[in-house]
């Protein structure tokens, strides 16, 4: 069973800095992938940043520039560095782990989300 538990939202002001944090448990493959996604009301939910064991990163082009995404494997932690918020950032945040098995392709593990609110 994996695990993973996030910490971090909240309420920031516009061109404020938050960080979020996500740790994962359990029995998780050496190869994988961690990254974040995020939800915005009345939309999909939608890729923010990702980055895997060996450390290629994706990130979306809206938040190129202002999210930095890394992450500890020792630890089994990723984290979302958050600087230059907007109000367009406002949505739930979900920590994602994953990695391909030989039979059952992709497998996905998900966290609870956390809200992140950009508002004056």
């Amino acid at each position: 069973q994996v695990q993973l538990v996030e910490s971090g939202g909240g309420l920031v002001q516009p061109g404020g800095s938050l960080r979020l944090s996500c740790a994962a448990s359990g029995s998780i493959s050496t190869n994988n992938v961690m990254g974040w996604y995020r939800q915005a009301p009345g939309k999909e939910r939608e890729l923010v940043a990702t980055m895997t064991s060996v450390g290629s990163t994706n990130s979306a082009d809206a938040v190129k520039g202002r999210f930095t995404i890394s992450r500890d494997s020792a630890k089994n932690t990723v984290y979302l560095q958050m600087n230059s918020l907007k109000p367009e950032d406002t949505a739930v945040y979900y920590c994602n782990l994953a990695w391909s098995t030989l039979y059952r392709g992709r497998v996905d593990f998900w966290g609870q989300g956390t809200q992140v609110t950009v508002s004056s």
